[in-house]
């Protein structure tokens, strides 16, 4: 525990056998479980894994599965029916079986996912099992060993001493990270992290792709954990669910870990234009679900403009175009030109001011701390 408040770490882990034991025997004492979510490994990552179940070495303070306490009164109508959604959300995750033979009463939690479903579908099956029992806050570290466990303390207090309902490692603002990160990815997250300010509505944040992170049990239970994006998109779709809930987010300086072991299996060449789209898709849906059908907001109105209009200044491009490769005989170049002008100009005039309301209404969501 910390500050008396539970404490449980997801870590997700696919074909992570070299690296799964250390991560397990590294972990701070007051770390009250550890949710392995084993993503169907191919090689021993399971069998490692299992050797530490033994039930009189894995005993922990029993946790109760609050799903099954009975909620009684007259006035509790809309909690019962919150339990039962609860119950039963099980069904919309990929198939997994929980290993443990006691899993209340012992440390190490092993959950194993019926097929490889992805890093964002074992996270977000880890945060289930710990939103069942209640845990005050989940952090996550990911199987291969890329996360100090040292670092776990500052990642967690936050959210259990000052309620802030997520908090996120952050590996730019360490004075190493331009030496450490290899250069393409150092590329790739700041690319994404430009698109997720924009997306998710929290534009101080930075190094979106950081799987370093902890949640609140009120976070957990804002949020739908089964629509979760299932890949690697999973930190940037945290973000975007988070703002719609209104959620406070802190960043804390972490260091960049790399060449212990660990082997990637993201290719960045697929996964930015896939999560650009998703960053794009997750942008639309946080413009008409906060600020349209929610709370309405002029926000919603000049975002939609600025789109608007750059899409009516294209033909007049087209036109211009068209005229000067000798294309269009008899066009008129000028008015075609004060028409895109006017439209390109009016465009960027909405989109600025938009974001410049979004910030300014998000900024109580962005904690930084002392």
């Amino acid at each position: 525990m910390l500050e008396n408040k539970t404490i449980a770490v997801v870590v997700p882990a696919y074909n992570e056998e070299t690296q799964i034991e250390d991560v397990i025997k590294e972990m701070p004492g007051f770390v009250d479980r550890i949710v392995v979510v084993n993503d169907c490994s191919t090689d021993g990552t399971g069998e490692i894994v299992r050797r530490y179940l033994n039930p009189e070495s894995n005993r922990a303070p029993q946790i109760t599965n609050i799903t099954g306490l009975e909620i009684t009164g007259r006035y509790e109508q809309a909690n019962r029916e919150l339990q039962k959604l609860m119950i039963g959300e099980i069904k919309f995750f990929p198939p997994s079986s929980v290993v443990n033979g006691d899993p209340e009463n012992e440390r190490i939690i092993l959950i194993d996912m019926q097929c490889n479903s992805g890093v964002g579908a074992a996270i977000a099956r880890g945060y289930k099992w710990c939103k069942d029992h209640g845990i005050d806050c989940t952090a996550v570290m990911a199987g291969d060993g890329q996360m100090d466990p040292a670092e776990l303390d500052r990642i967690c207090r936050p959210v259990a001493v000052e309620g802030i309902d997520y908090v996120k490692g952050n590996r730019l603002i360490h004075g190493s990270s331009q030496l450490v990160i290899p250069r393409n990815r150092f590329l790739g997250n700041s690319i994404l992290s430009i698109l997720t300010k924009l997306a998710s509505g929290y534009w101080q944040v930075s190094d979106t792709q950081t799987g370093y992170t902890a949640i609140s049990k009120k976070a957990l239970n804002a949020i739908p954990l089964h629509r979760i994006y299932k890949k690697y998109g999973m930190p940037n779709d945290m973000l975007v669910k988070l703002n719609i809930a209104l959620c406070t987010v802190r960043e804390v300086e972490i260091k960049p870990v790399y060449g212990i072991g660990e082997k990637s299996k993201m290719e960045i060449r697929k996964v930015i234009p896939r999560l650009s789209w998703l960053l794009l898709k997750s942008f639309f849906k946080r413009m008409w679900l906060k600020y349209f059908i929610r709370d309405f907001h002029p926000l919603f109105i000049l975002y939609n403009m600025a789109f608007i209009l750059f899409f009516l200044s294209i033909p007049f491009a087209v036109r211009i175009l068209a005229y000067y490769l000798g294309d269009a005989v008899g066009e008129r170049p000028i008015l075609n030109s004060i028409m895109f002008v006017f439209l390109m100009v009016s465009s960027m005039q909405s989109l600025l001011f938009a974001m410049w309301m979004d910030i300014q209404d998000n900024q109580s969501l962005y904690s930084r701390g002392s």
